[in-house]
């Protein structure tokens, strides 16, 4: 019999947001000011839903190669919605993170990513997670190098715990929208065993009504982790 229960860790590659705009007559940014509601939505139904961790795909150590008026654009994004969401997150028992290299970004972007992470620290309904200057082949080569700055010995979880996720438990349920299939760099080491999941939802479309559905199929599959 397959168990019913809610992933306890919830990925998304959130993709689609120029495409969305660009079909709308409209410029990327307007994408990108969508996607942010979205974000918005998508974290708190999680956390009625009762979601232990949400660990979304922000800015890809990749995304630097974007034209530079867009990525500037996307880190005042960022500092914007850090900022403005501070109250959902506390209204919400919602504790955020970050994971990546955010030493690339500006001292005061660092000092917002750090000063929300402080102020929501203790809470306790979910873990908001956001990948930013993250990718997943520089995550691990940071680790091995943790580890030999330690001078660990290594193991699965000497490794797991120099990863940007330690204390995080892996991923189940890893979701891309936009109908592109792959996972792009990311988490590769936490979603050995995830269930994936490709829509071709647009991310600034893609609902709580959406997550439902997809939670619903989760539910339908068998984890046999390599087993019988």
């Amino acid at each position: 019999m397959i168990e019913q229960r809610n992933p306890e860790h919830i990925a998304i590659i959130m993709d689609g947001n120029g495409r969305w705009a660009k079909e709308r007559g409209l410029k990327r940014t307007a994408g990108h000011e969508e996607g942010a509601k979205a974000v918005r939505e998508i974290t708190k139904h999680c956390a009625k839903l009762g979601i232990k961790y949400l660990t979304l795909y922000a800015f890809s150590t990749e995304n630097w190669s974007r034209p530079k008026l867009e990525v500037e654009y996307l880190m005042k994004l960022l500092d914007k919605y850090l900022k403005s969401e501070l109250s959902t997150y506390l209204e919400n028992g919602i504790r955020f993170k970050s994971i990546g290299d955010i030493s690339k970004f500006s001292k005061p972007l660092q000092k917002t990513i750090l000063d929300v992470e402080e102020k929501t620290k203790n809470g306790k309904n979910l873990t908001q997670v956001l990948a930013l200057n993250y990718g997943s082949q520089d995550e691990i080569l940071r680790a091995i190098k943790k580890l030999n700055e330690k001078n660990l010995e290594i193991t699965k979880e000497n490794f797991e715990l120099c990863l940007d996720t330690a204390g995080i438990p892996n991923v189940d349920m890893l979701i891309r929208t936009s109908g592109e299939i792959r996972l792009s760099n990311y988490l590769l080491w936490q979603n050995a065993y995830a269930e994936l999941f490709f829509t071709n939802t647009y991310w600034p479309e893609f609902s709580a009504n959406d997550l439902d559905d997809l939670i619903s199929d989760f539910n339908q599959r068998e984890r046999r982790f390599g087993g019988i």
